[in-house]
């Protein structure tokens, strides 16, 4: 019996946080028996804010490495970079003109970074849900692990392949999302109402994966908490604290009301102590292994031109389908 498919991505700009790490590439590793699992690094969808374009390329690499890091295994999962295979832009470009400005422009996302960018709100910016649909369709994904912030980008994906189908027949699988029932949302240390973020301004609020450990133990020293010093799991009252606990379960398994009778009596001092050292311990293996692989570019280089060898495969069948039902010659 076939795997199912699955493709994700994360941009290659910023560094990578606790966030990223929980809340994605952690469940990823779960996923490779399981599924036939495309992951790439998207760094075309990067170029829709301005970038230096030596970080942009050393943080592609890094993301690389920290994906094989984290446990990906090269041999059971397709890593690629997303530019490395031309078919995304091509066939991006085709989606365009199947693609409604009214759907387009109804995107929160476009909303929210045109206000956080007003100084560059580009097309690339506004078509970003297209080029993201022309990922996915390529591989002809069956599930897209999606968070809250993407459903609506795969909701037009789907849109879009329906309409495609409906026109030149049976072209794309339509893909469904992939939530995963104790998938992490991490949310910002210091601001517990949003997600934490590699773009994050105020570096207390996020973990990075390369942060040192005394670095991690002070921002969670930090962290915003309540005047009620009760470990409770209350994500609308307690948003701090639950957000605390979030994290903790995450790497522990623990459930929430383990972890209350955990903490029953203590105060938030030993709590987030033993948050923090969690995570530490956590990343330790994770940041060790990092720092190997990326100091080792050869053995990077194998693995992107490997990854981009096998996804050219599938996405350039899919592409040239597509092709022949519109009569591109």
């Amino acid at each position: 019996m076939d795997k199912k498919i699955i493709l994700s991505g994360i941009q290659a700009t910023g560094k990578l946080t606790l966030g990223n790490y929980l809340g994605a590439i952690d469940n990823w590793v779960k996923m490779q028996e399981e599924y036939d699992c495309y992951y790439m690094i998207a760094n075309l969808h990067s170029l829709t804010v301005r970038n230096d374009p030596e970080e942009l390329k050393n943080n592609t690499l890094k993301i690389l490495a920290i994906y094989i890091a984290a446990g990906l295994d090269p041999n059971k999962n397709t890593i690629f970079i997303q530019s490395q295979i031309k078919e995304h832009a091509e066939l991006g470009w085709i989606l365009d003109c199947y693609t409604y400005m009214g759907e387009l422009s109804r995107m929160t996302q476009f909303k929210d970074k045109s206000a956080k960018h007003a100084d560059n709100i580009n097309a690339g910016l506004f078509t970003y849900p297209v080029l993201m649909a022309a990922d996915i369709l390529l591989y002809q994904a069956d599930l897209v692990p999606v968070g809250e912030d993407q459903r609506q980008h795969l909701e037009i994906t789907r849109d879009i392949a329906e309409r495609f189908n409906k026109v030149y027949g049976k072209t794309f699988v339509i893909p469904d999302a992939y939530v995963r029932k104790e998938s992490a949302r991490i949310m910002g240390l210091q601001d517990p109402e949003s997600k934490m973020s590699k773009s994050a301004t105020n570096l207390n609020d996020v973990i990075f994966l390369e942060d040192e450990p005394e670095v991690i133990l002070k921002k969670f020293k930090k962290a915003v908490t309540d005047s009620e010093n009760k470990v409770k799991f209350d994500p609308e009252n307690k948003p701090g604290v639950s957000n605390l606990m979030q994290i903790y379960s995450s790497i522990t398994s623990k459930t929430m009301p383990e972890i209350e009778s955990e903490f029953n009596g203590k105060g938030y001092g030993d709590f987030k102590m033993t948050v923090a050292n969690s995570v530490i311990d956590k990343l330790k293996p994770i940041q060790e292994k990092y720092k190997e692989i990326l100091n080792n570019k050869e053995y990077l280089e194998e693995i992107y031109t490997k990854g981009a060898e096998n996804a050219r495969k599938m996405a350039s069948k899919t592409l040239e389908d597509v092709k022949q039902k519109i009569g591109i010659l």
